[in-house]
């Protein structure tokens, strides 16, 4: 595996899988395949996984890194929360684990042509499906300064959301915001000098906001979780990685309710977060938490 994509929480999410030769499963982030590596390395000989991700360089990673399980491995271009359609097309069970990464992979925040980073420059991309038509650069250029302001609280969780959107819109009545640097730019004009001068990067909570809204990621996260359950056979395991608080709410909640309709049980009362061992070798793990479910 290539050293750039360390897999996070992998022994805690292998053991916590419970995998057994024989085992299918599904992997609907597959990125460049360091999970669905070990899941298919336990499960052999015979277990078979198929992996989900948008992104066709990630999945041209994982075909190179998976090739030497052959047709163990199978690799979509889809959407996980289209996992049951694809399911049934490839007739692939009974599915006896599902792991959901919500991480997005090395591969798109370090190249600068994908927008995912405000550490370089390049175009306001942020997609994971090129063919998908809405870009960053469309939210940024097109939504309304309320729309803005929303996404930016909502999804990045943004204090100062109504001044960097009121910027974003001034910015863009005398030029279209077409690059990655341009838009922190513009930020940076939005707030006062102590938030730039702040730990956290003053762009972080802003480019959050635009990836997951261009991408619809919880939208896709709130569809895809009770699709996963019911794909699962009775006593299979759904895991899932978040690395963010709105995404580990949405699935701490889905888990509670199920637990209370029981159908099903839980292996992590509480969230499984990584070693200090971990996030000294692996920084990107540090806000890593791990949620693992058992269908009844």
């Amino acid at each position: 595996m290539d050293p750039r994509h360390i897999p996070v929480l992998l022994s805690e999410t292998i053991e916590g899988l419970s995998l057994v030769p024989g085992d299918n499963a599904v992997d609907c982030t597959v990125g460049a395949g360091g999970h669905a590596e070990a899941i298919l390395d336990r499960t052999s000989p015979d277990g078979r996984l198929l992996g989900f991700d948008l992104d066709e360089a990630a999945l041209d990673a994982a075909r190179s890194n998976l090739a030497r399980f052959g047709s163990r491995a199978m690799l979509v271009c889809e959407n996980y929360k289209d996992a049951g359609r694809v399911l049934q097309t490839f007739a692939f069970g009974p599915v006896h684990a599902a792991l959901l990464d919500l991480g997005f992979s090395s591969i798109e925040i370090d190249d600068p042509a994908r927008g995912f980073s405000f550490r370089a420059d390049g175009p306001l991309d942020m997609r994971y499906d090129a063919k998908q038509a809405l870009t960053a650069a469309e939210i940024v250029n097109g939504w309304s300064l309320d729309e803005l302001a929303k996404i930016l609280w909502d999804y990045g969780e943004e204090r100062l959301a109504r001044k960097i959107a009121a910027g974003i819109v001034q910015a863009r009545r005398d030029a279209r915001i077409v690059g990655t640097l341009q838009l922190v730019d513009v930020i940076a004009h939005s707030v006062p000098a102590y938030y730039r001068r702040g730990k956290i990067h003053f762009a972080t909570r802003t480019f959050q906001a635009l990836r997951i809204a261009t991408n619809d990621e919880l939208g896709n996260l709130r569809a895809a979780l009770p699709a996963l359950l019911d794909m699962l056979a009775p006593g299979g395991r759904l895991a899932v990685i978040s690395f963010h608080s709105l995404e580990d709410r949405i699935v701490k909640r889905f888990f509670q309710e199920q637990l209370k309709e029981k159908k099903v049980s839980l292996r992590t009362k509480r969230p499984i977060i990584a070693s200090a061992e971990e996030i000294k070798s692996n920084s990107r793990s540090r806000s890593a938490k791990l949620r693992i479910a058992i269908k009844i």
